[in-house]
């Protein structure tokens, strides 16, 4: 058995191996429309770039609420056939990538337009991948395997949180083994995406609340990842400064259309930062809570933030320092210990404040092992987390996410 202080040793060297690539690799991304009704820009784009069959990736939920009408309707008007493949759930599975990829060569769509959410996204970047890669969604898992371009695809998230329209990963789940299955590569970055905040003014509050501060975890631990450079740097602070000013104020007042667009702005920020520096533990822990539990991501990275951070403190002073005092929570001449400890104390004061809970209800003490099994193994092989753990450890930290 290799020690624990040599293997960490080997992660850390493949890490700076990573962040070389992450600094000097170019990396895609969309051409972006912004603000109220950016959305039907969007939709004159896909026009104006020649294609006549559109497939619509989304959920049944925003059919029925009317959410795409006046997208459609602008695609009538532009004269761009499009069919709507609204069979996507959260955690989209390998079937429901298959059931729209049938759909798509069933009405030969020459592009693709998602509209939702991260799983409507991640769904169509796989349903994209697929339609010009002839191999098996399992064969795409991994970093770099999407060989060929994929389909147009075009992005309108419905939701301030994922930045699932500017990365170059898409999770879908396995629907047997019910584990997480990513597909990295920058081919699958969306040719344009639109933040249109009018489509987010009608979320509830509790789905405001967690998709914020699912974006907010994605410009925290893009900050404080050893990987993180001048680049995630910038994204990651604008990120976590709007976060912190709007997010209170969307989940109070839905209908603030300021708050809606900057919220957007934020996630889109976000996913620019960890795209190349990454996420961490926070992340790992979450994606198997939702593999076991069906835990909302969002909802999943906000009770395990806090405890992350509290275990990452000492090792991260400084990085956390200076997020709390882009929060705003520096008053005086406080140490970075002080400021470090008064930006995790906010985190939790907000969750409070928006009802989220500390802990997760469905976790069970005997998944407690698999669950930290699957999320170091995860993050040990692909994140630059500040400080990192054994499985005694990571069993120990999540069992005090139990409600």
């Amino acid at each position: 058995m290799i020690p624990f202080a040599l293997q960490v040793k080997g992660f850390q060297n493949m890490q700076k191996v990573l962040k070389t690539v992450a600094k000097n690799m170019p990396f895609p991304k969309p051409t972006l429309f912004n603000g109220p009704g950016s959305s039907l820009q969007l939709c004159e784009a896909i026009a104006q770039m020649d294609a006549q069959n559109v497939l619509i990736v989304t959920d049944a939920m925003l059919v029925k609420i009317g959410l795409l009408d006046r997208i459609t309707a602008k695609l009538k008007e532009l004269k761009v056939n499009y069919v709507i493949f609204d069979g996507v759930e959260p955690d989209p599975t390998y079937d429901q990538v298959e059931r729209g990829l049938a759909l798509l060569q069933q009405h030969h769509c020459e592009a693709i337009l998602a509209v939702g959410g991260g799983s409507s996204i991640d769904a169509a970047k796989v349903i994209a991948a697929r339609a010009t890669n002839n191999k098996s969604i399992k064969k795409l898992a991994g970093m770099f395997k999407v060989f060929r371009p994929i389909l147009p695809l075009y992005a309108i998230p419905t939701t301030a949180g994922t930045g699932s329209e500017v990365t170059l990963a898409a999770v879908v789940s396995d629907p047997v083994t019910h584990a997480k299955t990513p597909v990295m590569d920058p081919k699958v970055v969306p040719l344009v995406a639109a933040l249109d905040g009018e489509l987010m003014t009608g979320l509830p509050a509790h789905i405001t609340a967690a998709t914020g501060m699912d974006a907010l975890t994605h410009a925290v631990e893009a900050f404080i990842s050893a990987n993180a450079f001048a680049e995630t740097d910038a994204n990651a602070l604008a990120a976590t400064k709007l976060i912190m000013k709007y997010l209170p104020i969307a989940v109070k007042d839905g209908k603030n259309l300021e708050a809606r667009q900057q919220m957007a702005l934020a996630s889109y920020y976000a996913g620019l930062a960890f795209t190349k520096a990454g996420v961490g533990y926070v992340h790992a822990i979450a994606h198997n809570f939702g593999a076991h539990y069906h835990t909302p991501h969002g909802l999943a990275n906000a009770i395990v933030l806090p405890h992350i951070l509290e275990f990452s403190k000492d090792a991260a002073t400084d990085r956390l320092a200076k997020l709390a005092e882009a929060s705003g929570l520096k008053t005086g001449k406080e140490s970075n210990e002080k400021l470090a400890q008064k930006f995790i104390d906010h985190i939790k004061a907000m969750k409070k404040e928006f009802g989220i809970p500390e802990g997760l209800d469905k976790l069970k003490q005997e998944d407690i092992p698999a669950i930290a099994k699957a999320a170091l193994k995860e993050a040990h092989f692909t994140y630059a987390v500040p400080r990192y753990m054994d499985q005694k450890t990571a069993e120990q930290l999540i069992a005090q996410m139990a409600a």
